[in-house]
């Protein structure tokens, strides 16, 4: 399935120059979310994942679907101040200024082979700070999986995981 008919572009969103990639248009057809989050699914079936993690927001859309049909738990990883037990937080860089997301210390076992799912991989900031606060809890990822990754802005760099994308621009 051609995935990126059913993404829209929007111009100047959120800020003059950015050309945001809107998925509100394939989640709302249910054939496009439904065979999007299947493939996400079906390129793990056989990694005997243990959790799916997700970063708020989207990657809860399609972290535990995917979670559901592998079997697996899902990890909500949030923004500070969102979770209520014991957490480990992790800062990192973006393009215009930092940003902080927080896992509970409790979310993964050590050895536990984790997927990470999100909608978008763009400059790479999210991920590597996800990556890194799995690998602190002792979780073993198997793989990134992403809905959308932007090629241009080289967000794989410095990932030493697999990486999925089902639309590259």
């Amino acid at each position: 399935m051609d995935y990126s008919s059913f993404i829209r572009d929007i111009p100047d969103f959120p800020k003059k120059g950015i050309i945001f990639k809107d998925i509100t248009t394939l989640l709302k057809d249910p054939k496009a979310m439904k065979r999007s989050i299947d493939d996400l699914a079906n390129e793990y079936r056989d990694k005997k994942i243990d959790k799916v993690a997700g970063a708020e927001s989207r990657g809860f859309i399609f972290g535990a679907a995917v979670a559901y049909l592998l079997d697996a738990g899902f990890v909500p990883i949030r923004k500070p101040g969102k979770l209520p037990a014991d957490t480990l937080s992790k800062s990192y860089s973006l393009e215009y200024g930092t940003a902080t997301i927080e896992i509970h210390k409790d979310a993964i076992s050590k050895g536990e082979k984790v997927l990470i799912v999100d909608d978008l991989l763009a400059t790479g900031g999210t991920t590597k700070a996800m990556i890194d606060l799995i690998r602190m809890l002792g979780g073993e990822i198997v793989g990134c999986a992403f809905l959308i990754e932007l090629e241009f802005l080289n967000g794989r760099n410095g990932i030493d995981v697999p990486i999925f994308s089902l639309v590259r621009y």
